[in-house]
């Protein structure tokens, strides 16, 4: 691979990346059905959704903490998926991950120190005791926890600190990609800002790549240069940051844009969207959108084939036959339709 070429490869890649857990003897929970992006080096891709469409688990299943029903994922190129446990436990090094509760992800016996510097003892990365505890002082300082806290206890500090042990636990083996589960869902809000601006000064100085999981589109607007959002396991809408609050095309994106709460108190007096319908079951999904059953713009093709993602606008990518409708790309409908019989 020529240099340039190696430039221009994203750093994460996956492809029909699908993750599904066995309910019983033949049935099965599609948690992840089917996802392909991509994130170039230092960016951040935001993944949004409600509670239990996936996002975690695919945040999990891209470092291989759970291992994909099929698909592929591409890590600057090579396909990590069937590499061994020796090689993956490597691999991670560069892959790491910033869970949702800051006090569960801790051990609660193990002091601020001793829990950064776990993930060097592990790995070798030392071989005294003073280089050790000179690269812990340097990662404190680095997430703004005060060295005076070496000794302490999770159950001793607050949330943002918790968080913060996290985030220097994440960053000691210096790796090129992290994911990012929720980091600050569990957090006070003027807590949660400091947060995203540590995670995004990091991002600036050390060429960090990130793959941001959240339910609030506040926080994700913030942080992310791409979004994808997620419903059921598949990703329905795929643009830039600006492009997908700007225009949002997805019945369900405009559903998720319409919950925010604005700050103008006369803006508040915009009517809200009710949404009607029940929510499809992940169990052996039938063919078909799966939003369709909630979505005032259903036809009947909707609840017949699984709409094709696809870029409708340039770099902004919907799976909605009525989006490819109003768009005038209705070709694809016309196929299906001949397909299913309709």
């Amino acid at each position: 691979m020529t240099e340039a070429t190696h430039k221009d490869t994203p750093l994460v890649e996956v492809i029909d990346l699908s993750k599904y857990f066995s309910i019983g003897r033949k049935s099965e929970l599609h948690a992840v059905d089917k996802v392909s992006f991509a994130i170039d080096k230092g960016k951040t891709l935001g993944i949004v959704g409600e509670s239990g469409c996936g996002k975690s688990t695919l945040g999990r299943t891209i470092l291989r903490l759970l291992e994909p029903t099929s698909g592929q994922i591409l890590f600057e190129g090579e396909d990590i998926t069937k590499y061994s446990k020796t090689r993956m436990r490597q691999l991670r090094r560069t892959m790491q991950i910033i869970f949702q509760d800051p006090y569960a992800s801790l051990n609660p016996r193990k002091t601020v120190a001793d829990i950064i510097s776990q993930p060097l003892i592990v790995n070798n990365i030392f071989d005294s005791k003073d280089k050790l505890a000179e690269r812990v002082a340097e990662l404190m300082e680095i997430v703004g926890l005060a060295t005076r806290l070496s000794d302490a206890y999770p159950h001793e500090l607050d949330g943002g600190r918790r968080q913060r042990i996290g985030v220097a636990r994440a960053l000691a083996l210096r790796p090129k990609f992290i994911v990012c589960d929720e980091p600050v869902s569990a957090l006070d809000v003027s807590i949660q800002a400091q947060i995203l601006n540590l995670l995004m000064d990091l991002q600036d100085d050390m060429g960090l790549t990130y793959m941001f999981i959240t339910h609030d589109l506040s926080v994700v607007k913030h942080i992310s240069d791409e979004i994808c959002v997620m419903y059921l396991g598949q990703i329905v809408e795929k643009s830039s940051s600006r492009d997908l609050f700007k225009n949002p095309l997805h019945p369900y994106t405009q559903m998720l844009l319409s919950a925010i709460l604005a700050p103008n108190l006369s803006r508040r007096k915009t009517k809200k969207g009710i949404v009607h319908g029940e929510v499809t079951s992940p169990i052996d999904p039938t063919p078909g959108c799966r939003f369709a059953p909630r979505c005032d713009y259903r036809m009947e093709i909707c609840t017949k084939a699984d709409p094709e993602f696809r870029e409708v606008e340039p770099n902004h990518y919907v799976a909605c036959y009525k989006v490819e409708q109003d768009l005038g790309l209705d070709s694809y409908i016309s196929g299906n339709q001949n397909e299913t019989g309709i």
